[in-house]
């Protein structure tokens, strides 16, 4: 492991909900687990547009509270360019991307 995979993975703790999201053209899907890998709630699909963004960030913050999380990190598999909007828009909101 390099510094940068070492930096990645100390990030992650008990108190942080991981968003992982699975990157198309048209719609995501967004799962939310814990450091151990225990899903909270259903998967989440989403549309690739503002609102879609903004559900998804609803959807987030309701499972942060219902959890006790105080940190959140979003993980995405870029597909093509179809990532890049939600990209900039978790940047501009600050989030960890």
């Amino acid at each position: 492991m390099n510094y940068t995979q070492n930096h990645k993975i100390s990030q992650i703790t008990p108190s942080t909900i991981i968003i992982g999201i699975d990157v198309a053209k048209d719609k995501h899907v967004a799962r939310a687990q814990d450091d151990r890998g225990i899903e909270f709630g259903k998967r989440l699909i989403f549309e690739n547009r503002l609102h879609g963004f903004q559900t998804m960030l609803d959807w987030m913050e309701r499972l942060r509270k219902q959890n006790r999380k105080d940190h959140v990190i979003f993980g995405v598999e870029p597909t093509g360019h179809f990532w890049l909007s939600l990209a900039y828009f978790l940047t501009a909101k600050g989030y960890d991307f």
